[in-house]
């Protein structure tokens, strides 16, 4: 019979001096642990990370929720089809919980020559809000240290001093040598959000990430059909649940990509539902991290690496946290690599 309990931990952000302090200082995550009571010591743990203000689970019954799974976990089924639809990253929790108490290595919860060493996982560089001589800084940091991808969020500072940067970025920095991504989590409003794609495409970017707040369809539509910058929806799949309501936005809006973070849509099986039907209808997608530990970062590249995608991922997030969990994940020459000890420090979160 399957027990279950869980601890929560608050993680504390490290940023590089000089960018802005912005609204996160620290985030926290709950840890589910899993486990037979005829085998006590092994045990299956899952992250539940929430981002406040964005998740649809940032509410005031979220652990309540939890406390509901943990005293009936062996009704594990009926929580992972239908009763945590509102709860996305306690399903994710669950999901990665029980892979990982079935795995035969603690850790490894989908076996490839990733969790092996012999490959890796390229990701792109992540850029902190700052000034722009501070971002400017970031960027030469990352390319020198190996990445030919940066990711920038834009939309926080003046606009026109955010054209400058990416226009010193690419004198310095041709489309050929490094790819820019940039992400305006909804900032532009819908009626100059045109005009501004038309600006921003003077510097070849890769894509943009959600230029409108989500949930308006018929405006996203039209940028997407218009603009010159490719759009790739973000916050746009949180809270959409059901399998009609994916195929129902993809057709209203039809975006060149979808970026999937299983821990605020529903976990790594709902992600796969996304995938499915985007390719279905010639959509490209990656997939980012939400902020979670290593703990949520090691079951979502794992699972990354086992879709066999050659693009750059948004997975370079372990290095955030001053008080991160020790794990086997690092960062070399721009690609995340699974090292080969396969050392855990879990003792907080097992022990609370």
């Amino acid at each position: 019979m399957l027990k279950a309990y869980y601890n929560k931990q608050t993680f504390l952000f490290r940023k590089p001096s000089g960018t802005s302090r912005g609204v996160l200082l620290n985030k926290d995550s709950w840890f589910l642990v899993v486990y037979d009571d005829q085998i006590p010591a092994k045990k299956g743990i899952g992250e539940c990370s929430i981002i406040r203000k964005l998740s649809v689970d940032d509410r005031p019954d979220l652990e309540q929720k939890l406390l509901e799974l943990v005293n009936s976990i062996n009704n594990y089924s009926y929580w992972l089809n239908e009763g945590l639809n509102e709860f996305p990253s306690i399903k994710f929790g669950l999901e990665t919980a029980l892979k990982n108490l079935n795995s035969e290595i603690s850790g490894i919860l989908f076996p490839s020559k990733f969790t092996s060493g012999e490959r890796s996982i390229p990701i792109n560089g992540l850029i902190w809000m700052g000034d722009t001589e501070n971002m400017y800084q970031q960027v030469q940091e990352k390319v020198e240290t190996g990445f030919n991808c940066i990711k920038l969020k834009i939309g926080a500072i003046n606009f026109d001093d955010e054209l400058r940067l990416l226009k010193r970025i690419r004198i310095d920095f041709s489309e050929r040598d490094l790819e820019l991504r940039v992400d305006a989590n909804g900032a532009f409003k819908p009626d100059d959000a045109l005009e501004k794609l038309e600006k921003l495409s003077v510097y070849n970017l890769h894509s943009i990430e959600q230029p409108i707040k989500q949930n308006q369809w018929e405006e996203m539509a039209g940028l997407c059909e218009a603009s010159p910058v490719p759009i790739a929806l973000d916050e746009e799949l949180i809270g959409i649940t059901k399998e009609d309501e994916i195929k129902e936005m993809l057709d209203a809006i039809q975006p060149q990509y979808i970026i999937l973070k299983p821990s605020l849509i529903g976990g790594l099986q709902k992600s796969e539902l996304f995938i499915r039907e985007a390719e279905k209808r010639g959509i490209g997608w990656w997939v980012t991290s939400a902020l979670e530990s290593n703990i949520g970062l090691n079951a979502i590249a794992q699972w990354t690496f086992t879709l066999n995608t050659e693009m750059y991922q948004g997975l370079g997030t372990g290095q955030l946290f001053v008080n991160n969990i020790p794990s086997p994940l690092i960062i070399k020459n721009a690609h995340l690599n699974y090292g080969d000890n396969n050392e855990w420090n879990l003792e907080t979160i097992i022990n609370g």
